[in-house]
């Protein structure tokens, strides 16, 4: 009995290469995903931006080009009404529209506002984008001036006075603290916010081992204080997505590890669930130990195959290959 012959390094050649080929959906799945980490960013901020414009635009400056328009129709001679106009907008009313017209004190005056109101809303249409911009403009010298009068000691006074008004109303006090917090993050500057969360830290909550990021927002307790025996302070850890909530702690000054990154980019960490990390806490390793790492498996495959005396020990036995040729 004749024992064909095998290569060993011709098998485990032709099994490396059945390995390593990769179908082509894997090189369009990777693709696609490129592109789409490359574009999503973009796309997100200028979604971002619209949704933003549209909110101010509805909720901020449309009621403010609603009184301009009703100013403009009620106290302005312009545009000018002609008798020919009136009669063909009463001939086109609707029966809502002729019952106000019966319950009008003056029905002449009635037409004519009605006129001036449906010629003013037609021009505003056709200049639609640069009027809209008109109670932005307004709104900003609204905020402005309002900014102006509280800076000034009597406003300041007057703020702080229909502000503790607020507070004592029954719905309004368990509300407006709250926002009012929010918004001052919001629209506060770096240094106020750096005022707020002075330093960004590592604590172990809500368990031993367990790292979470948080800010030193000041002292704590002095009961704590004193039931600690250690020197404490009060920490806030933000929530993903929504950092404007959260846990409010106080943990030993000892306990915690004081990071190097700012506020901000702390929030970004926060709000991405710790996908966007900061650039001095980036820690990757060199590339030439991935790649060893990434090649022990496969060389010591190939040491193991290409030795036929690791492979298989009974191959050199004088023993087993005289029983095999009889």
């Amino acid at each position: 009995m004749h024992v064909r012959p095998t290569s060993v390094a011709s098998d485990t050649f032709y099994m490396s290469d059945q390995t390593v080929k990769k179908p082509r959906t894997s090189h369009s799945r990777k693709f696609f995903w490129r592109g789409l980490t490359i574009l999503l960013p973009s796309i997100l901020t200028v979604w971002i931006l619209i949704m933003g414009y549209q909110f101010v635009q509805q909720r901020i400056a449309e009621p403010i080009n609603k009184g301009i328009r009703a100013g403009l129709s009620q106290w302005s001679p312009w545009p000018e009404v002609y008798e020919q106009e009136i009669i063909d907008v009463e001939a086109e009313l609707t029966a809502e529209q002729r019952n106000q017209l019966r319950q009008a004190t003056d029905p002449k005056a009635w037409l004519r506002d009605h006129v001036r109101r449906a010629k003013i809303r037609t021009l505003w249409n056709h200049y639609q984008f640069p009027l809209d911009l008109l109670g932005l403009i307004v709104a900003f010298i609204l905020f402005y001036i309002v900014g102006l009068l509280l800076g000034s000691y009597i406003g300041h006074s007057l703020y702080k006075r229909g502000e503790m008004l607020i507070q004592r109303l029954p719905l309004f006090k368990q509300v407006y603290p709250s926002v009012k917090q929010i918004t001052d993050f919001l629209v506060s500057d770096g240094k106020d916010r750096m005022k707020q969360f002075s330093r960004v830290v590592a604590v172990q909550y809500p368990r031993r081992g367990i790292w979470s990021v948080g800010f030193v927002t000041g002292e704590t307790m002095v009961n704590i204080q004193r039931a600690a025996g250690v020197p404490c302070a009060t920490v806030f850890i933000p929530s993903s997505p929504t950092p404007f909530t959260g846990y409010t702690i106080s943990v030993p000054r000892s306990d915690m590890i004081e990071l190097p990154i700012t506020v901000e980019e702390a929030l970004r960490f926060t709000v991405s669930g710790g996908v966007v990390l900061p650039p001095s806490q980036t820690a990757e390793l060199p590339a030439s130990t991935q790649d060893e790492d990434a090649s022990e498996p496969m060389q010591s495959s190939h040491v193991d195959a290409a030795n036929p005396s690791d492979a298989s020990p009974e191959e050199d036995d004088p023993t087993t290959l005289a029983k095999s040729q009889h």
